[in-house]
């Protein structure tokens, strides 16, 4: 099951999220084979391609992380496990890629040929855009590209900038909660991102601005009251993090995986919501 924890179930909820927002409940999406084929691509295969390359190229770190190990935060896989995930991650994603092409065509080849040129360049030298803070964390807004996927896969109305701009800021978001728990075995490990820089309480600052701009942007351009509020109590949560409970203190690893279990409960609560709602679908300004 080592190929199961590389893929990190844990954090499966960006890319299935970002899947889904294109749906409405009005699709009836879930009558359709090709919905299916793409939701499972999201997960296992996509995944396992995504994390897969960061613990290849990222030994060190994951050596000394103690959040490795499980299905929530990936495998503390062996070096001879390693070694194979590059023949792996293809074995697991051509045979979509086949089936994707012949479906969707010149354009949907051209989306997952820059789904994979993005995660070479985020972890692969000579690039390794992983350690060019804050390049890293830039680079997320790559992950809109599962949604450009499902659009075209499914046949579905293309999302307005304003549903682009919120998921890009989801992406970032999520991003430096990965940070900010890494923190020690990336410095340990050598590794520079921006939550090494920032430090612990700036980089905590830095992603309650980006949550209050989501809040604020789903008010305002979704009249969206549910997720913000959602995010409101998350932000809050913050707030309290930052000023009393634990400041510049490391999470322990028992504190993250609670984090980790109750942002996927948030995430499923929120992706059966927008897709009943549809509100991102239909921006009021």
């Amino acid at each position: 099951m080592t190929d199961l924890k590389i893929s990190r179930p844990g954090l499966w909820f960006p890319t299935l999220w970002i899947y889904l927002v294109p749906f409405s409940w009005e699709n009836e999406f879930w009558e359709s084979p090709i919905f299916w084929l793409g939701l499972l691509y999201v997960t296992f295969p996509l995944n396992y391609l995504i994390y897969g390359l960061n613990d290849y190229n990222d030994r060190q770190a994951d050596r000394v992380n103690l959040r490795k190990g499980n299905y929530l935060f990936g495998a503390r896989a062996t070096d001879r496990q390693l070694q194979q995930v590059p023949w792996k991650a293809v074995m697991y994603n051509l045979p979509f890629m086949i089936c994707f092409g012949w479906l969707g065509g010149g354009k949907m080849l051209f989306l997952l040929s820059l789904m994979i040129l993005i995660n070479v360049v985020y972890n692969c030298k000579p690039f390794r855009v992983k350690e060019r803070p804050p390049f890293e964390i830039l680079i997320q807004a790559g992950y809109v590209l599962a949604a450009l996927f499902s659009i075209q896969l499914n046949q579905l109305s293309p999302l307005s900038w304003q549903t682009i701009t919120y998921l890009v800021l989801f992406a970032f978001q999520a991003h430096i909660a990965g940070e900010i728990m890494d923190i020690e075995p990336d410095r340990l490990a050598g590794k520079k991102t921006t939550a090494t820089v920032l430090g612990r309480k700036n980089s905590k600052w830095l992603m309650l601005l980006i949550l209050l701009a989501e809040t604020c942007l789903l008010v305002i351009w979704f009249d969206e009251k549910v997720l913000a509020g959602i995010l409101a109590l998350f932000a809050l949560w913050l707030v309290l993090d930052i000023a009393w409970f634990f400041k510049d203190k490391p999470y322990t690893l028992f504190q993250m995986k609670v984090f980790g279990y109750a942002i996927n409960i948030l995430a499923v609560v929120s992706m059966i919501w927008i897709m009943y709602s549809g509100t991102l679908l239909h921006p009021v300004s």
